[in-house]
C-alpha cells in the first residue's frame, strides 16, 4: 500500500537516531545563555502579518517574497514567523517586561518558515537559536552578545569560523549614506535587476545585499558606510571593538555587511565559514534600537543574534566535529514468565529512578530474541530473571563486554548494588556523564 503523503518540500524530519545531535547543541546553547544571564522566552509560531511587515521591513525579500501568509476563518491575516526577533519584541511590549527591570535578557529556540528554493543549508522550515536583549544602548552589551555567540561556537568545537563586524549607523548618518548609494547606483540603472530598481529609492542599502551576481559585482565599488558614520555611531563602534579586543575576540571589519532585515542599526556582525559553500553564515545579529518604537512602544534600544541549527550541524559535519553518542542501555532484564515480568517492571523503575538507562521486553519476545535485542541495544549489563531467581532472591548480572558475572541480591537494595557494580567495574562508563551529579552523589551515599 502506497503512502498517502510524504514530507513537504523544504522540510526535514529529525529521526530518533539523529535527535541526540540536536540535543547536544541545544544543551550547550542553554548553558551558555544561563552563564550570560539570559532566560528562555517562548512565543507563538504565527503572528499578525503586520508585525513582520512593520518589524522586519516592507522592502526585504522576507516580506516581499518569502512569508507564509494566510487569512483565518475570522478574516485576520496571519503569518508563520519567518524569524524570531519580531515575535520576541512583541512579547516584551505586550507584557511590559521593562517593568521587571532593565536590561531584559531573553533567549529562544524557534522554528521559522520562509518560502524560498530549498538547498543545502536553506530550508522552508528551519530552526534558530536566538538571543535578544532590550533596554541598553551601551557598547558593552554589543560585545557581550558577540562573546556569547563565540562561546557557543567554541564549545561546539568549530574551527575556521570567522567573526566579521560592521556598523550601519543610525537613521541620521544613514540618510547621508543612502543618498551616496543612490548617486552611485543611478548610472547603473539599466543593469540592475527589477528588485534592485525598486529598492534604489526606497532602501538603497538593500542593493548591497542582492543575490544577483551582476548586481553584486556593481556593488563592489559602492561607497562604504564606515565613511559616513556620525560622531556618536563612530564612537560606539570603536568602543565595541575595544571590548572585544579586551576579551581576546578576533574579528575583521567588513563594511559590506548590512544584514537582510530593515530593523538593524549601528553594530551588525556575522560568523562565517567557507566549509559548506555559499551558505556560509552560521550566526548573524546586531543592534536594532528603533524596533520597539516601530512596533508602537517607547524607545527601548535592543540587540541580539540568531544561529541556524541546521546550518550549524552542517558545519559540524563538514569539520568532522565529534558529537557524543547518547547513553546506551545500562541494564537489560530478560524476563521469563508472568511473575518475572512483574518483578522486572518493579526493578526497572527503581534503576531508572537513579538516572540509569534500563530496558526490558515489551513486545513478547522469547528469551533468545530478548538477548539478541539486548545486544542490538548495546546494553552494558544484562540478566535473566525467572521463577528460580525470584525464589532464591538473588540473580547474576552479566557484563556484556567481558562476560563476567556478578551475583546481586534481589531485594530492595538491588538498584543501589547495581549502581555500585557499574561504578566499580566500568569507571569510564560513558552514560554517567549524562546523569546529573546530584544523582550520582546520592548513589555513592547509598553504596
Amino acid at each position: 500500500m502506497a503512502l498517502i503523503t510524504k514530507k513537504i518540500k523544504g522540510t526535514e524530519d529529525v529521526l530518533p537516531k539523529q535527535s541526540y545531535r540536536w540535543q547536544f547543541v541545544e544543551n550547550i546553547m542553554r548553558e551558555e545563555s544561563r552563564a550570560y544571564g539570559f532566560r528562555e522566552l517562548r512565543t507563538p509560531v504565527f503572528e499578525h502579518t503586520e508585525l513582520f511587515a512593520r518589524g522586519v521591513g516592507q522592502t526585504t525579500d522576507v516580506v516581499q517574497k518569502e512569508m507564509y501568509t494566510f487569512d483565518t476563518k475570522g478574516g485576520e491575516s496571519v503569518t508563520l514567523r519567518p524569524e524570531g526577533t519580531a515575535g520576541a519584541a512583541r512579547a516584551v511590549l505586550e507584557h511590559a517586561l521593562e517593568n521587571e527591570g532593565l536590561p531584559i535578557k531573553t533567549s529562544y529556540f524557534v522554528s521559522c518558515y520562509r518560502y524560498e528554493k530549498p538547498q543545502a543549508g536553506r530550508l522552508r522550515e528551519f530552526h534558530q537559536f536566538g538571543i535578544e536583549e532590550y533596554g541598553t544602548q551601551s557598547p558593552v552589551a554589543d560585545a557581550e552578545i558577540i562573546c556569547l555567540a563565540q562561546s557557543v561556537l567554541d564549545r561546539l568545537g568549530l574551527s575556521d569560523v570567522h567573526l566579521e563586524l560592521n556598523s550601519i549607523g543610525c537613521p541620521a548618518c544613514r540618510a547621508k549614506y543612502n543618498q551616496a548609494l543612490r548617486d552611485y547606483f543611478t548610472p547603473y540603472r539599466e543593469q540592475l535587476c527589477t528588485t534592485c530598481l525598486s529598492r534604489l529609492e526606497k532602501n538603497p542599502m538593500r542593493l548591497l545585499d542582492c543575490k544577483s551576481p551582476e548586481d553584486h559585482k556593481i556593488a563592489e565599488g559602492a561607497p562604504k558606510i564606515t565613511d559616513y558614520l556620525c560622531e556618536e555611531c563612530e564612537a560606539h563602534f570603536a568602543q565595541v571593538q575595544k571590548y572585544l579586543d579586551s576579551a581576546g575576540v578576533t574579528y575583521t571589519i567588513n563594511p559590506t555587511i548590512v544584514r537582510g532585515l530593515d530593523y538593524y542599526t549601528k553594530t551588525v556582525f556575522e560568523f562565517v565559514t567557507d566549509c559548506i559553500g555559499a551558505q556560509g553564515t552560521v550566526c548573524g545579529g546586531g543592534r536594532y534600537d528603533g524596533l520597539i518604537e516601530e512596533l508602537g512602544g517607547k524607545h527601548l534600544p535592543s540587540l541580539g543574534f540568531a544561529m541556524g541549527m541546521e546550518r550549524l550541524l552542517m558545519v559540524m559535519d563538514a569539520q568532522g566535529v565529534d558529537i557524543p553518542q547518547p547513553a546506551p542501555c545500562a541494564l537489560y532484564i530478560a524476563a521469563m514468565g508472568d511473575a518475572a515480568k512483574i518483578k522486572a517492571f518493579s526493578l526497572l523503575k527503581e534503576v531508572r529512578e537513579m538516572g540509569i538507562p534500563a530496558e526490558t521486553d515489551v513486545v513478547g519476545r522469547g528469551l533468545r530474541a530478548q538477548m539478541k535485542y539486548a545486544d542490538k541495544l548495546g546494553a552494558r549489563f544484562s540478566m535473566v530473571l525467572g521463577d528460580n531467581e525470584i525464589a532464591e532472591k538473588k540473580i547474576k548480572v552479566k557484563n556484556m563486554e567481558s562476560g563476567a558475572q556478578t551475583e546481586l541480591p534481589l531485594d530492595d537494595s538491588f538498584a543501589e548494588k547495581f549502581a555500585g557494580l557499574v561504578l566499580e567495574t566500568d569507571a569510564d562508563f560513558g552514560e554517567w556523564e549524562d546523569i546529573p551529579p546530584e544523582a550520582i552523589n546520592e548513589i555513592l551515599k547509598k553504596i
